[in-house]
């Protein structure tokens, strides 16, 4: 009993403290100089040894990561053409594009009468985007005489005809225009049709005499050739007449593509005289030997539809 007495006396549980009191005890201990629970020099110990993990750490992810910059370059991408995702068929865009509130929406719908500004505006923004762009590496281009290494062909917007500002790309008058590009896709270069044997069957009728006849001739044919039609008898039926401004395709020599700066990617405007009150289904396709097309991917395509009141 003696013995149990004494380890009482000398060894007595420390006091119980409520839930505050704890917590106070917890934050500084003033006996123990003790800081949530830790004196100075182990937080010293335990915050230089964090310094030099993460510095180690940054270290380490900063050399890898210069590394990988070594493999890159600025003006190219490392993987081009088949080898990279993108892959070496290109597709086409079109503009004006419907408002982002429809974002996945393809319909450009509107009254002629009540000209909604808003298909103005995405055409404006559109070409004033391309006159924007530096000038400094612009050339004046032909089929004859492309642009140098380093230069850049210049895109006339005063070619496109009944297809500008002034006429209020013939939305006004229930002729709408469309302004297609085709995707850039780095050192893509077109095998265009050189003869009128060369082309495929299943390219349309009107678009195969057009080059037939442009072989004959002895005009140029390095074109990335455009059609314009309506995907089913019905839409075929309301799609009146198809122009093209300022030619029926894209020229061989804004191609290929090497992220110069200042590239103006060569646009075809297209002029649809359209049946009014109609939905149409309207696709386009570019035309070229190394253009493949698939309607369920999109392939060297793109659909849209057109609805003018």
């Amino acid at each position: 009993m003696a013995d149990k007495k004494v380890a009482e006396q000398y060894y007595a549980p420390p006091p119980k403290l409520g839930k505050w009191e704890g917590f106070k005890l917890f934050l500084w201990n003033s006996e123990t100089s003790q800081c949530l629970g830790r004196t100075g020099s182990s937080w010293a110990k335990i915050l230089f040894f964090y310094i030099l993990f993460y510095a180690a750490l940054a270290g380490f992810f900063a050399a890898m990561l210069a590394v990988f910059y070594q493999t890159l370059e600025n003006d190219k991408p490392k993987w081009q053409l088949d080898n990279g995702l993108i892959g070496s068929n290109p597709g086409l865009g079109f503009r004006p594009m419907p408002p982002e509130e429809n974002i996945e929406s393809t319909l450009i719908w509107y009254d002629s009468k009540k000209l909604d500004q808003h298909w103005l505006d995405s055409i404006n923004e559109f070409v004033d985007s391309i006159d924007r762009l530096p000038v400094q590496n612009r050339v004046n281009c032909s089929f004859d005489n492309p642009a140098p290494e380093g230069k850049i062909c210049r895109l006339e917007l005063t070619e496109f005809k009944a297809c500008n500002k002034e006429e209020e790309y013939g939305y006004r008058r229930g002729r709408p225009c469309i302004f297609l590009k085709l995707n850039k896709i780095y050192n893509w270069i077109p095998d265009t049709y050189k003869t009128a044997e060369d082309l495929p069957k299943d390219m349309p009728k009107d678009l195969s005499s057009h080059i037939a006849d442009q072989v004959e001739m002895n005009k140029p044919t390095n074109i990335v050739w455009v059609s314009c039609e309506g995907e089913n008898p019905a839409d075929q039926e309301n799609l009146k007449s198809v122009m093209y401004h300022p030619r029926r395709g894209f020229p061989g020599y804004f191609f290929p593509f090497k992220n110069i700066e200042g590239y103006m990617p060569p646009v075809v405007a297209v002029e649809l005289d359209v049946a009014t009150g109609v939905l149409i289904n309207i696709e386009c396709k570019a035309w070229a030997r190394n253009i493949h097309h698939d309607r369920s991917e999109r392939k060297g395509s793109v659909h849209f539809e057109l609805m003018v009141d």
